[in-house]
């Protein structure tokens, strides 16, 4: 068991973290919350069935932040730049600057959602995780991911073509 705990944690942590990350916006945080998501897989690992072991993961890692949320009751958003080591390191540094302020202005935008449509955007968008895996983290259907995405994505896309007009 605990073999299968170790490769769930190499096969897994980078995206359990982002996941974190982009809820909680604080790197020390997100990295207490991937640790306790763990230590909870570890312990009801043989409770899970067969399905998505990155979308019960995934579901692990969300109830943990909001048993944090809730034990806190304060989101502490840092602009940390995480995104930027993601770049391409061979572009020029001005290309590099309007990416970086691009992912910046879009993490904003996302912030700014009602929290269902902010979780369907970043567990599609950005952990890619499917619609079934989405809905299964979210406890909702399929169709209804499929809406607060849309709806999500609408709202980003009507809120920058407002500030281009």
């Amino acid at each position: 068991m605990a073999d299968s705990i170790d490769s769930l944690y190499s096969t897994y942590f980078s995206d359990i973290y982002r996941f974190l990350f982009s809820l909680c916006h604080n790197h020390h945080t997100a990295e207490d919350l991937v640790q306790e998501t763990f230590f909870r897989a570890y312990l009801y690992i043989e409770n899970y069935q067969s399905g998505s072991v990155k979308a019960w993961l995934f579901t692990v890692a969300y109830h943990a932040y909001i048993d944090h949320h809730r034990k806190h009751k304060r989101v502490t958003i840092q602009d940390e730049g995480y995104f930027s080591r993601f770049l391409d390191k061979n572009k020029a540094v001005d290309e590099t600057i309007v990416i970086h302020e691009e992912i910046e202005e879009l993490l904003r935008e996302v912030n700014t959602l009602p929290e269902k449509h902010k979780m369907a955007v970043l567990l599609c968008d950005f952990n890619s995780l499917s619609y079934e895996e989405a809905a299964e983290v979210m406890k909702v259907s399929k169709a209804y991911v499929k809406v607060l995405l849309f709806r999500g994505r609408k709202a980003i896309r009507q809120r920058r073509s407002k500030e281009y007009e």
